[in-house]
């Protein structure tokens, strides 16, 4: 039989419009099991507690996030994107540029405080992925050049002050979440009047590790 006498392979069909709708239910119904306990464990829960608690089994899990890493990313991806959505809103109706750097950082927190895998990734990587880390970054500088522009913030902070004071803070939630719940609302009250332009004196300069020399 020559190439052109074989027969022409069938084309695949779509699955039937119920399996899909199913296919679909699962998932939705894995990603919203799974932001609850990714919240209340962090990323080392067993994945089982989450097929348990959105009624499919394993293999449907699987089928959908062949790895843990896949669906908590997936999850991530999701719940970052749906604050930073939030505190951009926020922060475009506050029409006084403090308020609306104060508000981030409440914004930030709260959620953190009710998150645990939120912020084991904030801390650790600056948000899920490194477009998240980017996008807030961006974020957080457009908060400051507006407090700059008045005077509110004093003008040695930068950017990278921000966003490390963002993470410093974010441990804290993390480290005090069960024995002081609520102790970070004391520590971001102390930091951001740190940040106010009535604080004259000049900020340390930040400390440059010399290259280490490399024999030839």
């Amino acid at each position: 039989m020559t190439l052109a006498e074989q027969p022409t392979p069938a084309p695949e069909q779509p699955a039937p419009r119920g399996r899909r709708a199913d296919a679909e239910r699962n998932r939705a119904a894995i990603m919203e099991a799974a932001g609850v306990v990714f919240a209340e464990y962090g990323g080392a829960v067993d994945v089982r507690e989450i097929a348990r608690r959105s009624g499919v089994g394993m293999g449907t899990l699987y089928r959908h996030f062949p790895t843990k890493d896949d669906l908590l990313l997936t999850v991530l991806e999701q719940q970052f994107g749906s604050w930073l959505t939030a505190a951009h809103e926020q922060a475009s109706a506050t029409e006084d540029p403090w308020q609306a750097l104060t508000g981030f950082f409440e914004q930030m927190l709260t959620t953190q405080a009710g998150n645990r895998a939120v912020v084991e990734s904030y801390t650790t990587r600056g948000g899920p992925t490194p477009d998240c880390a980017q996008r807030c970054y961006t974020f957080i500088d457009e908060l400051r050049i507006r407090c700059m522009d008045v005077g509110l913030l004093r003008p040695d902070v930068t950017t990278e002050d921000l966003v490390l004071l963002s993470g410093s803070l974010s441990q804290a939630v993390l480290t005090t979440g069960d024995s002081h719940p609520g102790q970070w609302r004391r520590l971001l009250r102390i930091s951001l009047d740190g940040l106010s332009s009535r604080n004259t004196e000049p900020l340390p300069e930040p400390t440059v590790h010399a290259e280490t020399p490399t024999s030839d």
